[in-house]
């Protein structure tokens, strides 16, 4: 039930046009990499604010123990979610899909075209954001990140307690 509470939740705060403060753009600024800014930058202004909140509440959770890599991690978890280009709705809709379809299914809606492959690519977002952050030269663990946010903590790769703060912060 907590998944789809956090669906739900998630949903609703995307309605809000309104982005990020000013002072929580300068922030996000300061602990990222310059490529990395420029992706976060592209990011739809509910999603830069959402995975601003996420930093905030890992930095909270690690306190000093935040590095500059996870909190980047925290930051570009969903980056990928870009490459789709898919606005609220059609992101509800491709969440659906993933639930009766499969999430194994999006590899072959990627090979095809239109609003599925699209589809595809959203589902694909983990995937794809680590690539974006491979090209950008983020650290590894940013990237293993975000390739491993939406598998099981079983297949987690890095260290479990940047892990657990990393998922919790974004499950609220």
């Amino acid at each position: 039930m907590g998944g789809a509470l956090h669906l739900v939740k998630r949903f609703f705060g995307s309605l809000s046009p309104i982005g990020p403060s000013a002072e929580t753009t300068t922030w996000v600024q300061s602990q990222l990499l310059e490529r990395e800014f420029e992706l976060w930058r592209k990011a739809s202004k509910a999603d830069r604010r959402h995975s601003a909140g996420v930093a905030q509440e890992v930095e909270r959770l690690l306190g000093d123990d935040a590095p500059r890599e996870v909190l980047a991690a925290a930051l570009l978890h969903d980056i990928g979610k870009n490459v789709s280009g898919l606005g609220t709705y059609t992101r509800v809709a491709a969440t659906l899909s993933a639930a009766v379809a499969g999430r194994e299914t999006a590899e072959l809606w990627v090979k095809s075209s239109g609003i599925t492959r699209r589809i595809g690519q959203y589902l694909k977002h983990p995937e794809l954001g680590g690539d974006l952050l491979a090209m950008a030269g983020s650290h590894e663990l940013t990237i293993a990140w975000a390739r491993e946010h939406h598998l099981p903590s079983d297949q987690w790769t890095i260290p479990a307690h940047y892990a657990e703060a990393l998922d919790t912060a974004d499950n609220d």
